[in-house]
């Protein structure tokens, strides 16, 4: 079977090369060849920037728990969107599957005891919020590998109808008593050691695919059809057949994120979520995850998702209006599409 080399792999490769033509130390070689410790230099330099501006204010226990607490659901939907957007696909209708994967628990919780239902209406609501978060991913992944339809038309779509689907189940109205008392306290408010279970469940899903996109064959072919799907495809990959597989992964992320919702809000909040999709692309992005496709990691993903948060916390502390947040994050999120751009530009020239 022909070898079917990522895009990273060639960067890192090239990289390495440059750096032993330049005479730098092994080390040195090293760390100019990890793209995450650029972006964890930035997260650092926002930290040290509000710990100034804002002093005993933003560098504290309580601020930096809420930090991870915020950023728990939007890093488990970032590490199915490094999937998808590593195979050069992108996904649009993350916050409105969110929406209809709540909407589906939400509905079963409340004709099965509401706030006061047991566990075993938890178990069931759950598996309905994953049921409908990977049946919609992976409709959407098969529209664009056997229909061949643009992933940004599929999505798009799949945004409005997904949306369109909730809310005609709800009347456009959150339902009262959509979250079980149980689950919020524990999944929602509990602790484990002092470390919220929502932070916890987040990392174990950020370690478990963090080590399936860099350790298993899945990742290499997730990784080999964004840099080249006629060679991934040559080498006997099933490209359509992965492509599915990719989006209804970020399908069941979402339907996880759902539950984590509920737990943590207890309710559906079908308005508050439509730019779900622009967090998580940014810190996907920043994270290093090139929108070409080929190249990209969960751990530049991790730290991508704690800069948005980092820097809407801090902007609150130092006393900048909401609507002025939402305009960094877009301007953050730019400044990253044009930095892999320019990046991807210098690749090709050499």
């Amino acid at each position: 079977m022909t070898a079917v080399l990522s895009r990273d792999a060639q960067e890192r490769t090239q990289v390495r090369g440059r750096a032993r033509k330049g005479g730098l130390p092994p080390r040195m070689r090293r760390v100019a060849a990890v793209n995450e410790l650029w972006t964890f230099l930035i997260l650092v330099a926002l930290v040290a920037f509000f710990t100034a501006a804002a002093p005993g204010k933003f560098f504290t226990a309580y601020n930096f728990t809420q930090i991870g607490v915020n950023a728990s659901i939007y890093l488990v939907l970032g590490v199915g969107m490094t999937y998808v957007i590593i195979t050069a696909g992108i996904d649009l209708s993350i916050g409105s599957v969110v929406v209809l994967a709540a909407v589906g628990a939400g509905l079963y919780n409340i004709h099965h005891g509401g706030p006061a239902s047991g566990w075993t209406t938890v178990g069931i609501c759950v598996l309905i919020a994953l049921a409908i978060g990977a049946g919609w991913g992976a409709l959407q992944g098969a529209l664009i590998s056997s229909g061949k339809v643009p992933p940004l038309i599929v999505t798009l779509g799949g945004l409005g109808a997904a949306l369109g689907l909730a809310q005609l189940a709800t009347g456009g109205q959150d339902p009262a008593g959509a979250a079980s008392a149980d689950l919020q306290s524990t999944l929602g408010y509990g602790r484990l050691f002092g470390v919220p279970w929502l932070v916890i469940l987040a990392a174990a899903v950020t370690l478990v695919f963090g080590l399936v996109l860099a350790r298993t064959r899945f990742g290499n072919h997730t990784l080999a059809i964004g840099s080249n799907p006629a060679a991934a495809q040559r080498a006997g990959v099933r490209v359509g057949r992965h492509l599915v597989k990719v989006y209804a992964l970020m399908g069941l992320l979402a339907g996880l994120g759902a539950v984590m919702w509920l737990a943590s809000y207890g309710t559906t909040s079908i308005a508050g979520h439509s730019t779900d999709n622009l967090k998580v692309i940014t810190a996907v992005v920043l994270g290093g995850t090139s929108l070409f496709g080929g190249r990209g990691s969960v751990l530049g993903t991790v730290i991508g998702v704690f800069i948005p948060a980092v820097l809407t916390t801090g902007l609150i502390v130092i006393g900048v209006q909401q609507y002025w947040q939402d305009v960094a994050v877009g301007l953050v999120l730019v400044a990253a599409v044009y930095i892999d751009h320019m990046r991807r530009r210098t690749r090709e020239r050499r």
